[in-house]
């Protein structure tokens, strides 16, 4: 049976959200789901990158975090040849445990946040329907507001659909690889659309594409910081 969406999302904060994630059974993604695919940010951790993936698959159901496995590895690299780093739990103590006292100040570094567009893979996995998309966008939705990212890089398919949705519902009729190269707007945050890592396992002759994509990301986050 499914139960309406919590109230009150657009006010949560992280634990809230978090919780609310975990007790949803708003659409049929996530009757029978073994956990649903969530991870806060470390608090008070500035996150200029929102890396926006496909619905999670068994791999990361079990891990509860997004982008692990090879294609975790994969987006790693890529993200770190840019200068930026996935956010996770500790992080910051390890940093400062290896610079010394004396070092000079080194430039903040640049972290990404990474999430899904769906929370949930049902015990049945299937597609995602519309139904499913728009009830997890009140959550991703929440996700941006929190973070406030300065850019949202979208990896995939369904990703490119909820974003692309709302403010340019033509670029819907396209398909992924027509959409790169520019940059789009979801609730006034630009948007850049790539490949997703799993795909770029498969076919690595889009490699250089999807460099091209990072760095055009990278452009939009240097422009806004330099603003």
């Amino acid at each position: 049976m499914l139960l309406a969406l919590p109230d009150g999302i657009a006010d949560m904060d992280w634990p809230a959200l978090t919780s609310a994630v975990a007790n949803c059974q708003a659409c049929r993604m996530g009757l029978g789901r073994q956990a649903p695919v969530l991870r806060a940010p470390p608090a008070g951790l500035r996150c200029d990158w929102l890396v926006l993936g496909e619905p999670p698959d068994d791999v990361q159901e079990r891990a509860g975090q997004p982008f692990v496995d090879d294609a975790g590895k994969l987006l790693d690299n890529m993200l770190k040849a840019v200068g930026v780093q996935r956010c996770s739990r500790g992080h910051d103590s390890a940093g400062a445990a290896s610079t010394p006292a004396d070092a000079p100040a080194a430039p903040p570094p640049t972290y990404a946040y990474l999430s899904l567009v769906l929370k949930c893979r049902p015990a049945r996995p299937t597609s995602p329907d519309s139904a499913a998309l728009a009830a997890c966008a009140n959550y991703l939705r929440r996700e941006i507001a929190l973070l406030q990212p300065r850019v949202i890089l979208a990896m995939g398919r369904f990703a490119m659909q909820v974003l692309l949705s709302q403010d340019h519902p033509e670029g819907l009729k396209l398909p992924l690889g027509k959409l790169r190269g520019q940059v789009w707007h979801y609730q006034g945050v630009p948007v850049v659309v790539t490949y997703p890592p799993a795909y770029l396992l498969r076919t690595g002759s889009d490699k250089a594409r999807a460099w091209a994509d990072l760095c055009l990301a990278l452009d939009v986050v240097q422009a806004a910081v330099a603003r």
